[in-house]
């Protein structure tokens, strides 16, 4: 098996819209939730989102490509520019790359939601004639993003989309380092993108209860493990990782920021929307993914949870992590960032992995913020990092995503060795 390691990250996020920003808002605890902006949601029961703001999509891609472009794909081709370049990727760098052997591999679990609510929207008010847009198809589907990537760098390799829900990003991640570890491809840009703080978005879920409906007190809605925790907050942005083969990434001299060393999927095979109450299948896929990556419970320090803020998937988690790590548990640091950028859905997964990357990097865990009520049904040995940054030497790290359907999904990274 080949060695796979991460030479590029970036980052659209509500937290902040490169790696720097996103990282800066990690350590300072910033809330990204605030009043929609996107739509007009007084009429809503949940009016307030996490929203990427100051972000000017033309910077970066140009006018006429962008309104090709779903708000997803924007987030997606800002994201992954921003990896290539660190990676030193870039589309004027690639000279020596086999594009034969350069993939992409992208989850989303919604894709373009807003284009086709915007056409349906145009041809509910209109006369009756059926005319659509002739991008509406190419913005709305989940695989376009990664097709646009793929595209713009020439690259020949693995391309397609993985949509498991939340879980989808992390899919992406570990079918990445897959496709690498086996020798398929020497470089994959992964990772995931959502664009859902829609009319439909915000309606949907609130129809199935599964948001907060904090609006006087937005900033603070997001609160992982909080006993009066009412539901998660909606979030949006991308983030794209690079990974690469070791051997590769050393020849071209590229910098080396994290090794991705195991992954694991399972289901719970219990409910469409809730978890296995004993978290059943969020304990077999960290138990899978320890074991992939040749470690037990002791090599981890950090676990970036899947936390959402909900009242049974918080407490699930925690069940199977205690099932998992045993007295472990209570040394190491458990963290919702969850509780910064909200739920990015289908992108969460790649957000909170670079999240992670950036933990080993700077030897920091960023916080559960929001934190006010102890839940009496959590361990009080229990590190969950609440409220503030906490310095630590982070060797390996576990990133846990679930999603929807039963999907669970964990990847470990760690330092790099020679």
């Amino acid at each position: 098996m080949k060695r796979v390691v991460v030479t590029g990250i970036g980052a659209v996020t509500p937290i902040g819209n490169t790696v720097a920003a996103y990282l800066d808002g990690l350590k300072n605890g910033r809330s990204g939730s605030n009043p929609i902006s996107l739509f007009d949601a007084s009429e809503f029961k949940t009016q307030f989102a996490c929203e990427v703001t100051d972000l000017e999509i033309t910077d970066f891609i140009d006018r006429r490509e962008a309104r090709r472009l779903d708000r997803f794909s924007q987030f997606a081709m800002i994201s992954s520019d921003e990896a290539m370049k660190m990676a030193g990727l870039d589309v004027d760098q690639l000279e020596g790359i086999d594009q034969d052997r350069a993939g992409v591999i992208w989850g989303s679990g919604i894709g373009g939601l807003r284009s086709l609510e915007e056409e349906i929207e145009t041809f509910a008010t209109g006369n009756g004639t059926p005319r659509y847009n002739p991008f509406m198809i190419p913005k709305m589907i989940s695989d376009i993003a990664s097709g646009h990537i793929s595209i713009k760098y020439g690259f020949r390799g693995v391309n397609y989309a993985t949509v498991s829900a939340c879980a989808s990003s992390s899919h992406a991640i570990i079918n990445a380092f897959d496709y690498i570890r086996l020798g398929r491809n020497d470089i994959v840009v992964t990772g995931g993108s959502e664009a859902a703080v829609t009319k439909a978005g915000i309606g949907g879920f609130n129809a199935m209860k599964a948001l907060s409906t904090r609006n006087d007190d937005y900033k603070t809605a997001s609160r992982p493990f909080d006993k009066e925790r009412d539901g998660f907050v909606l979030g949006e942005g991308a983030g794209a990782l690079v990974l690469e083969e070791l051997e590769h990434a050393k020849k071209r001299g590229a910098t080396i920021f994290a090794e991705v060393v195991g992954g694991g999927a399972t289901a719970d095979a219990h409910h469409i929307t809730a978890p296995h109450p004993e978290g059943l299948g969020a304990a077999n896929v960290m138990r899978i993914a320890l074991e992939d990556a040749g470690m037990t419970s002791d090599d981890i320090d950090y676990i970036n949870v899947h936390g959402t803020s909900t009242p049974l998937g918080d407490i699930a988690e925690i069940k199977a992590i205690e099932q998992v790590f045993g007295d472990r548990a209570y040394q190491l640091n458990i963290s919702s960032t969850k509780s910064m950028t909200g739920h990015l859905l289908g992108a969460a997964g790649a957000i909170e992995a670079i999240a992670g990357i950036l933990a080993l990097q700077h030897d920091f865990v960023p916080p559960t913020i929001n934190h006010f009520t102890d839940d009496p049904e959590l361990d009080a040995r229990l590190n969950l990092t609440f409220n503030e940054a906490q310095d630590k030497k982070v060797r390996a790290f576990l990133s846990n995503t679930f999603g929807f359907g039963g999907h669970n999904s964990s990847v470990i990274m760690k330092k790099f060795e020679g």
